[in-house]
C-alpha cells in the first residue's frame, strides 16, 4: 500500500516548515499567511493525495466528529424521514452520522450503543424502543452526551426532542366529533412507551366509551388490527369513526377497511397518526396528524452538539403537531 503523504512531505515539497503547513490545511491565520505560499501548499497537498490523520486529531482533541443515530427501524417513513434530517443537520455542524436500527429489540439497541461507544462517537440520538430505561440510566452515569428523540422516559432527567402526542391526538378527536361523529375507535399498539400511551390518553379523554381502545401487537399488525375493526364494527352501536395512532396501522386499516367494502369517509371516517406515501394510492386522501418533523431532527441534533459542549446542559423540547384534515374525515 502506498504510503500516505504527511504534513512534513508537504513541507519539504513546499520549503516551509510543517507547523506552517499545519496552519494553511487547518484554515488557521487566515490573513497572516502569505496568498501565494498558502495556494502553493494546498496544491501540493492535493497533488500528494495528502489526507489528514483523523485518528491523531482525535487523540489531541478527544473528539472524532461522529454521532450515532439509533431508530427503531430505517424502512419506516417516519424514521427514514428522521435520518435525512439529522444526517443534513450534522453535516452543517461538522459531524458525520453512524445509523442504526433497534428493530424495536432492547438487547439490539444494547448492543448498537455498546457499538457506537467503541467507536469513539461524540454523543448519541436515540429513538428507543421498550424496556431500555436501564440504558439511559447507564449513559448518564458515563457522562456520555445523549438526546432522546420522540420517544423518552419523563422520569428520568435528560435531554429530550418530541411531541406533545397528548394535544396532537386530542385535536383529532376534537375534529371528528366537532364534525358530528359520536362513536371513535381507537386503534394502538400493546405498549409500555410513554409517547404512543400520550396518543391513546389524548383520544380518549374526550370520548365517553373508554373501552373502544383496540391494542396491536408489535409482530400481529394486521391480524390484531382486523380483530380490533371487527369488534367496533359489531358493538350494537357501532363506531363511525377510526383514529390509528401510528402510519403503519393506518395503512393496515385501510387495507382492511377497503377489503370490507366499508366506504371512506360515507360510512366511517379515518384519521392516522403521521403520513406515508402509500396513502397516496388509496381512493380518497387521508386525515392525519403531522409532525413537524424537520424541527425534530434539526433541534436532535442542535440539543446535542450544547451537550457534547457542556455534559451537564439538560434541555427538554415539546414540540406541536398539526391535524391535516383532508376527505377521509369528513362527515357524509
Amino acid at each position: 500500500m502506498k504510503k500516505n503523504a504527511s504534513l512534513k512531505d508537504i513541507a519539504t515539497e513546499v520549503g516551509v516548515s510543517t507547523a506552517l503547513v499545519s496552519y494553511v490545511l487547518n484554515n488557521k491565520m487566515e490573513g497572516r499567511i502569505n496568498k501565494e505560499v498558502a495556494a502553493r501548499i494546498k496544491a501540493v497537498a492535493e497533488k500528494l493525495n495528502y489526507r489528514p490523520n483523523q485518528i491523531a486529531r482525535s487523540l489531541k482533541t478527544q473528539k472524532t466528529s461522529t454521532i450515532g443515530l439509533i431508530l427503531a427501524d430505517i424502512s419506516n417513513p417516519f424514521s427514514s424521514q428522521i435520518a435525512r434530517i439529522v444526517e443534513n443537520e450534522a453535516n452543517k455542524n461538522g459531524y458525520t452520522v453512524i445509523i442504526g436500527s433497534s428493530d424495536e429489540n432492547a438487547e439490539k439497541t444494547r448492543n448498537l450503543i455498546q457499538l457506537f461507544l467503541n467507536r469513539q462517537v461524540d454523543g448519541l440520538i436515540l429513538s428507543l424502543p421498550e424496556n431500555t430505561e436501564d440504558q439511559v440510566h447507564l449513559l448518564k452515569q458515563q457522562g456520555v452526551p445523549f438526546v432522546l428523540l420522540d420517544r423518552y422516559y419523563p422520569s428520568i432527567p435528560s435531554n429530550i426532542v418530541a411531541v406533545d402526542n397528548f394535544s396532537a391526538s386530542k385535536s383529532a378527536i376534537q375534529h371528528l366529533l366537532g364534525n358530528g361523529h359520536k362513536r371513535v375507535g381507537i386503534v394502538t399498539y400493546q405498549t409500555t412507551l410513554f409517547h404512543l400511551n400520550e396518543r391513546v390518553q389524548g383520544a380518549v379523554d374526550l370520548l365517553e366509551d373508554k373501552s373502544l381502545v383496540g391494542e396491536i401487537r408489535l409482530n400481529h399488525i394486521d391480524e390484531d388490527v382486523t380483530a380490533a375493526v371487527d369488534r367496533f364494527l359489531s358493538q350494537p352501536n357501532p363506531v363511525d369513526a377510526i383514529f390509528f395512532t401510528s402510519n403503519l396501522l393506518t395503512l393496515s386499516g385501510l387495507k382492511y377497511i377497503n377489503n370490507l367494502g366499508i366506504t371512506i369517509p360515507n360510512q366511517l371516517a379515518v384519521v392516522g397518526f403521521d403520513k406515508t406515501d402509500a396513502f397516496e394510492l388509496f381512493y380518497t386522501t387521508i386525515t392525519y396528524v403531522s409532525q413537524p418533523m424537520v424541527e425534530l431532527g434539526e433541534t436532535a441534533v442542535k440539543l446535542l452538539h450544547k451537550s457534547i459542549e457542556n455534559k451537564e446542559h439538560i434541555e427538554q423540547v415539546m414540540l406541536p403537531a398539526e391535524l391535516v384534515v383532508l376527505k377521509s374525515s369528513a362527515f357524509s
